[in-house]
């Protein structure tokens, strides 16, 4: 049953909680350690597993790098619910001459295609390597949108600085959203929460926000309360999850607070918290 509000980005409608890929691909933001974990556990059908559960509260958008293991999965998972997904890849490519010929842009926006994106966006470290504070530009990047809008694909921009959304929206860039960080921790934030809050207010296209449990150091009622209720309508929310056990829960919390209600899920249980649980 499609439970989950939608947004539209570009004509495209998506689910505005979106599908994040870093605690598939082994990308922890804690440890070198947890990154091997995440990348011995997740398989594909692992992956699609966790799929199939957004996939079935409506949750069709995914977030997340041209490679083969997230192709099979989202394959995979598309198979098992009849449910197409909407991809959202982030491709880094040379932005200097002379750099690796398999990441020259136009083979990366190729095989963004080739795996079926319908948006496409720059990472951060390509967006964030061609801002321009001084100057008030992305330099270059209308190079880099075109050849996306030529393959098909509908181009944003991923960021980790602040300044990029109000320089875009300022420069007219052919962008239809823009993925920013956004949490209750300021976790990877260059400034204050309010800050951000109020760039992504005053954002001229939607907002694709990332990171809102911090990488795991925010716990999910606090981090997506947080975030559903600073953001506008028309913005979006990115969740990883290692577990479809992790993502249903990630689903619930959110209906509860975009719906305005305080969650009622199952609280951890531990010995220390006994004297907390109501006379039977």
């Amino acid at each position: 049953m499609d439970t989950f509000p939608r947004t539209l980005v570009g004509g495209v409608s998506l689910s505005r909680m979106i599908i994040g890929t870093n605690w598939f691909l082994g990308y922890s933001h804690t440890s070198r350690a947890k990154d091997n974990f995440i990348k011995s556990y997740q398989t594909v059908q692992n992956i699609a597993d966790i799929l199939t559960v957004f996939l079935n509260a409506g949750i069709d958008a995914v977030m997340g790098m041209p490679v083969p293991i997230l192709q099979s999965a989202i394959r995979e998972a598309q198979d098992r619910t009849g449910r197409k997904i909407t991809l959202i890849l982030t491709p880094h490519f040379n932005i200097v001459p002379g750099g690796d010929p398999a990441t020259e842009p136009a083979r990366v926006f190729d095989q963004c295609k080739a795996m079926g994106a319908t948006f496409c966006f720059p990472h951060q470290c390509v967006t964030d390597a061609l801002l321009d504070r001084m100057q008030g530009k992305i330099r270059d990047i209308a190079q880099y949108t075109a050849m996306i809008r030529e393959r098909g694909m509908t181009p944003g921009l991923s960021t980790h600085m602040p300044e990029t959304v109000p320089i875009a929206d300022s420069t007219g860039i052919d962008v239809e959203t823009y993925i920013q960080i956004y949490n209750a921790a300021g976790f990877l934030m260059q400034i204050e929460a309010d800050w951000v809050m109020r760039i992504i207010k005053n954002a001229k296209k939607p907002v694709m926000t990332i990171k809102p449990l911090a990488a795991g150091r925010l716990l999910p009622p606090v981090g997506l309360a947080f975030a559903w209720n600073t953001i506008r309508d028309q913005d979006m929310v990115t969740v990883g999850t290692t577990t479809p056990d992790e993502a249903k829960e990630c689903i619930d919390l959110s209906l509860a607070f975009l719906n305005r209600r305080l969650p009622d899920n199952v609280l951890q249980t531990t010995r220390s918290k006994n004297s907390l649980k109501p006379n039977s």
